[in-house]
C-alpha cells in the first residue's frame, strides 16, 4: 500500500511540474493595445517588427533571460513617467537611467533582441501587480514555457509562479496586436 501511495504521489508531483513548466500563457480574443503602446511601436521598429535572430536552445535562452533581467534591473532607477509629459503613461526606453515598469520591459526586449533572442518569442504583458496596480512585464516564450522578466525581481520565473493575474498580452505573431489573457489567481474576477 505504501508503494502505491508513493508511486501515486510521485506521478502527481511529476505531472504537476510538467504542467507548470511546459505551459504557455493562454490568450483569447483581440483587445485594444494599452495607452502608449502605438506611439512606442512607431518609435521603436524592433518592438512591433520581426528581427533576425539566432537559434538558442532553452538552456542558453534562459541563461540569457536571467542575465538581461538582472542587468537591466541593476542599471535603471525606478521612476514614474516624467511630470512634463502630457500623456500620463509614456512607453519609452528609460531616460537618464530612470523608468517605470514598461520602460524596464522595453529595455529588456531591446537588449534580448540585440543579443539574438527571437523577437517572435517576446511579448509585453499587462498584469495586476502586488499592490493591485496595473504592471507591465516582459514574457519570453521558450519550449519549457513562458517566462516573466520583471523589474520587481531579479529572478526570471514561469508565468504561473509569479502570483500575477495576466490581463492582456502583446500578440506574439502579429506584434502590433494585443490579446486578452485572463490567467492567474484573480482571472475569474474579470471574465
Amino acid at each position: 500500500m505504501k508503494r502505491v501511495f508513493s508511486l501515486a504521489a510521485f506521478l502527481f508531483i511529476l505531472l504537476h511540474f510538467q504542467a507548470v513548466a511546459g505551459s504557455s500563457l493562454p490568450v483569447t480574443r483581440s483587445i485594444g493595445a494599452p495607452v502608449g503602446f502605438a506611439a512606442a511601436c512607431a518609435k521603436y521598429k524592433w518592438l512591433c517588427g520581426r528581427m533576425a535572430a539566432q537559434q538558442l536552445n532553452d538552456q542558453a535562452g534562459i541563461a540569457l533571460l536571467q542575465k538581461v533581467n538582472r542587468a537591466v534591473n541593476g542599471r535603471i532607477i525606478p521612476a514614474e513617467d516624467r511630470p512634463s509629459s502630457r500623456n500620463k503613461d509614456v512607453w519609452s526606453l528609460p531616460v537618464a537611467g530612470r523608468g517605470d515598469c514598461e520602460d524596464y520591459a522595453l529595455q529588456k526586449m531591446k537588449d534580448l533582441i540585440e543579443a539574438g533572442f527571437p523577437s517572435s518569442r517576446l511579448a509585453l504583458s499587462v498584469v495586476i501587480g502586488p499592490q493591485d496596480q496595473n504592471h507591465v512585464v516582459l514574457i519570453a516564450r521558450t519550449n519549457g514555457g513562458d517566462y516573466v522578466l520583471d523589474n520587481l525581481t531579479s529572478t526570471v520565473r514561469l508565468w504561473r509562479t509569479t502570483g500575477y493575474t495576466f490581463l492582456a498580452t502583446q500578440d506574439f505573431q502579429s506584434r502590433t496586436g494585443w490579446r486578452v489573457t485572463l490567467a492567474g489567481p484573480r482571472a475569474g474576477e474579470f471574465s
